[in-house]
């Protein structure tokens, strides 16, 4: 009886707090310390980063996740503005589209270390003398190999939305704010989520990059896990590499079971198909957070915010009645603004290009260039081509089981992470000790981390295949060679366009990482316009940055414009699920 007066008694706190607020306040805690640590020290005087040089003493490495994990998260933050605001300003306006998608195809084309080159002056001068200019130079090139591939996810997503929920969104009367986030995002979450986790990846393959800044006399070395790669293969500590991985693989663990494995579970739910008698995706946190009170309030707070911005945005009004021939030279008059606004930057464009490169660059060299990217572009073909050969089956295999993409998910995320550089040690050793040809045997270092896009996407349009057609094809007796050709390949079609899009573009920047290897004093180099940009970079020659990123640019955007966009809109035409 005493022990059940006692419970009575203090029964009221389980009516205000349970258990799962109290985890939920656990890790909310945690994250404020965690962001406290990692954003100590940012308005000190860059003298401070060489008072205090690197350690690669393992006590030092939590501290270094931190900042690296802060940077990356902000990072892909700003990229998800981005997406959400380019992405579908493209998608909605034809003739934005026509300058914002070739745009971003010479952004995607413009390799890491030129955005560093070119930025990282302005960026430092933004907060002279202070840590966090620098900091925000190595956010900057984080986005720009994370925002990209977003931004194509989206932009396909948003073009291949079902008529039919067009036309339900149409009879409800809804106002464009309100089919944004009602309509348009919820479809594209489930294929965004998956890009998101593959730019994260992406930006730990080029974090070396990012956090160890040297650009001529400029040299910055971030405190961060990508700076203590850097400094253990200038030091060929392999214990210090060792260590490396295991920091970077806690610390993919922790953000894909408190973030990525939650957001693909609550997503889920916006599976344009559900297929009867599969199970749901699990997850603790996502379980903590619906039973927890305290982010119950957060989240009903957001959605009156959501539904009191709609509120509040008035329904577009019917435009009034014009004549035909009036609208269309109204039509016609915006398109000619527009097209001669868009061909006066790029005239601007190419003159200032032209000024700056063409009349100081000998007939030699632009030759030497363009042979040097036309050994980059066939490693660039070749390996695509192995990688949607071993991925597209199996990515089609785990999309349509979610169990096993539970499983493959975390895996995929650690090794599309894994930055080529801490396979410098292994490539260096083997080309040396067997005397292998750099050229050859440097190559597959391109597509290491650039193949996860074909297999993230491949996921992504498997999950999303209508059970419909699954179970119609079974009925048929449709199997072997056959239900590949007529139903597994083209509906993962339009999805494996978009991931060879991002990881064709990606390989290209993974050049200049993948084309020059070193270990201590060891320097490996392939022929290739990577090493060409690598080289020009460390030497601080502006002249050579700027000619190979226009050559590598113009190198992805012709082979975009005349071979993936036009199999972009094919598949989009003929693949469309409606």
């Amino acid at each position: 009886m005493l022990r059940a007066s006692r419970i009575h008694h203090f029964g009221f706190i389980r009516d205000f707090v349970s258990r799962w607020d109290a985890l939920a306040l656990l890790v909310v805690l945690a994250l404020v310390v965690f962001l406290a640590e990692a954003s100590r020290g940012l308005l000190e005087p860059l003298s401070k980063l060489d008072a205090t040089p690197l350690s690669l003493a393992p006590i030092h490495l939590p501290e270094y996740a931190a900042r690296t994990t802060l940077r990356m998260f902000t990072a892909l933050v700003l990229s998800l503005a981005f997406t959400l605001s380019y992405a579908t300003w493209a998608a909605k306006s034809p003739r934005a589209a026509r300058v914002l998608i070739p745009l971003l195809d010479i952004l995607q084309s413009v390799p890491i270390l030129g955005f560093i080159s070119i930025t990282v002056v302005f960026f430092m001068s933004l907060v002279p003398g202070r840590v966090l200019g620098a900091e925000f130079a190595a956010i900057f090139a984080i986005f720009t190999s994370q925002a990209w591939n977003m931004a194509f996810s989206f932009y396909q997503s948003l073009r291949t939305v079902p008529t039919e929920l067009e036309e339900a969104a149409a009879s409800f009367h809804l106002t464009p704010w309100m089919r944004f986030w009602q309509l348009e995002v919820p479809f594209g979450l489930p294929a965004l989520t998956w890009n998101m986790m593959m730019s994260m990846s992406g930006g730990w393959f080029f974090v070396v990059a990012a956090e160890s800044i040297s650009v001529g006399h400029t040299s910055v070395a971030l405190p961060g896990i990508g700076s203590y790669i850097a400094l253990a293969i200038e030091q060929r500590n392999l214990h210090a590499i060792g260590w490396a991985i295991t920091a970077m693989a806690i610390v993919i663990l922790v953000y894909d079971q408190l973030i990525f494995r939650p957001l693909i579970c609550w997503v889920d739910r916006f599976r344009v198909e559900d297929e009867p008698g599969a199970e749901p995706p699990v997850s603790w946190a996502l379980t903590m957070m619906r039973r927890s009170r305290l982010i119950g309030g957060l989240t009903i707070a957001f959605y009156a915010v959501v539904r009191w911005t709609s509120w509040t945005l008035p329904a577009r009004a019917a435009p009034a009645p014009q004549p035909p021939a009036s609208r269309e030279r109204r039509s016609r008059l915006v398109e000619l603004l527009w097209m001669g606004a868009a061909l006066l930057m790029a005239a601007l464009a190419l003159r200032h290009l032209a000024l700056t490169l063409l009349l100081e660059t000998h007939l030699a060299e632009l030759r030497e260039v363009f042979l040097l990217g036309l050994l980059t572009l066939a490693r660039v073909v070749i390996l695509i081509a192995i990688a949607s050969l071993i991925w597209v089956p199996i990515g089609v295999w785990v999309g349509l089981r979610p169990r096993a993409a539970q499983f493959v998910q975390p895996i995929a995320q650690f090794l599309a992470a894994f930055p080529a550089n801490l396979l410098f040690p292994l490539a260096v050793y083997l080309i040396v000790s067997e005397n292998l040809n750099p050229d050859l045997w440097l190559s597959p270092l391109m597509v290491l981390g650039t193949q996860w896009y074909i297999l993230f996407n491949v996921i992504a349009g498997a999950s999303a295949m209508p059970a419909e057609l699954r179970r119609a094809a079974q009925n048929f007796g449709v199997g072997g060679w056959l239900w590949w050709r007529r139903v597994a390949l083209p509906g993962v079609f339009p999805f494996f366009v978009t991931g060879a899009i991002t990881a064709s573009g990606g390989s290209w920047n993974a050049a200049i990482v993948a084309e020059v290897a070193t270990w201590g004093t060891t320097k490996l180099s392939a022929h290739g316009l990577g090493a060409y940009i690598a080289a020009a970079t460390t030497a601080g020659d502006y002249h050579r940055i700027v000619l190979g990123i226009a050559a590598m640019s113009l190198f992805v955007v012709t082979i975009n414009r005349w071979f993936w966009r036009p199999l972009y809109y094919y598949a989009e035409r003929r693949y469309r699920l409606t």
